[in-house]
């Protein structure tokens, strides 16, 4: 048995870490203060795996689904080599102007193009081969974004699919309603048993499909 995750040990883990830079504690505080839902923001944590994780892969091109209010993609540009390009999509128009406004004070924001617009529209007129998708947009499409994605995706490549563990949901029987944990327990089920790639669920934050393609 493991300790449990509490959000004491979340916060120690933080207190524990190199600090946020102040652009993504700006990002992060503006995000809580005046935007709905700031539980779906990266956070500090998770943001430095990502800028860490591609750092290490040092990845030409990067893919994310799902930009909220930017603070994942900053992260993941940061780790970018040089040369190295992220194209991030967002299908909330609302959330554009604290996207821009983020990325047009961020020192390598030549690195983003930001979509607007929905991901099973866009994903198809991006002509790139990715070598890291991170995926962390609507959770009943995440079937739908896997299979449109997964070809664009090098041989050896990653795919990072969040909120899999949805809060711990994904455990028990949906409650009559729900369609986010069943469409999140089918598409757990379905990548551990597609023989195109290998994977491991990682219990972080709120759960990360690490998914290789093969």
């Amino acid at each position: 048995m493991h300790a449990e995750i509490t959000q004491e040990i979340e916060e120690y883990c933080e207190a524990h870490s190199t600090p946020e830079p102040e652009l993504l504690y700006r990002l992060n505080r503006e995000t809580n203060l005046k935007v709905m839902n700031p539980r779906m923001l990266s956070g500090h944590i998770q943001g430095m795996f990502l800028t860490n994780l591609v750092k290490m892969m040092q990845p030409k091109a990067v893919l994310e689904i799902g930009t909220y209010t930017g603070y994942s993609a900053i992260c993941l540009a940061e780790g970018l080599p040089e040369g190295g390009t992220l194209d991030t999509i967002e299908v909330d128009v609302e959330l554009e102007d604290i996207i821009r406004k983020y990325f047009s004070q961020y020192p390598k924001k030549e690195k983003i193009t930001l979509h607007i617009g929905d991901a099973l529209v866009v994903i198809p007129t991006l002509d790139k081969t990715y070598d890291l998708i991170f995926m962390d947009a609507d959770k009943e499409e995440y079937i739908r974004y896997y299979e449109l994605v997964l070809p664009k995706l090098r041989r050896g490549g990653y795919l990072l699919a969040d909120n899999v563990l949805w809060s711990g949901k994904v455990l028990n029987e949906p409650k009559s309603g729900d369609k986010d944990t069943p469409a999140l327990q089918y598409f757990n089920d379905y990548v551990l048993q597609d023989e195109r790639v290998r994977n491991f669920l990682l219990p972080l934050r709120d759960g990360i499909m690490v998914i290789e393609k093969l």
